[in-house]
């Protein structure tokens, strides 16, 4: 779920839950690689977002409406690359 979001409010919107990709390399940066709100994945500082276990029901739910396939990985909080590929250039 987003904490942070004015740096790129029209990208990341506060309360709202993400979908974030396992990527090794940017989690050794202490980023995440979020699906955002163009639909598509790029780099964000982790401490943006915090972890959540949503319910069966709902992760469920959330995983029906993605448009991207599915690793029981995305769910979970995955550090990225912090600075490269941010929308606008970051």
């Amino acid at each position: 779920m987003c904490i942070e979001s004015s740096e790129y409010p029209a990208s990341l919107e506060s309360h709202k839950i993400y979908r974030v990709l396992a990527d090794k390399d940017a989690a050794a940066e202490g980023d995440l690689r979020i699906v955002d709100e163009s639909g598509e994945d790029y780099l964000y500082p982790a401490e943006w977002v915090a972890a959540i276990d949503p319910p069966r029901q709902l992760r469920t739910s959330l995983l029906r409406g993605s448009a991207r396939p599915f690793s029981p990985h995305n769910l979970g909080i995955q550090p990225t690359a912090f600075g490269r590929g941010l929308p606008g250039g970051g």
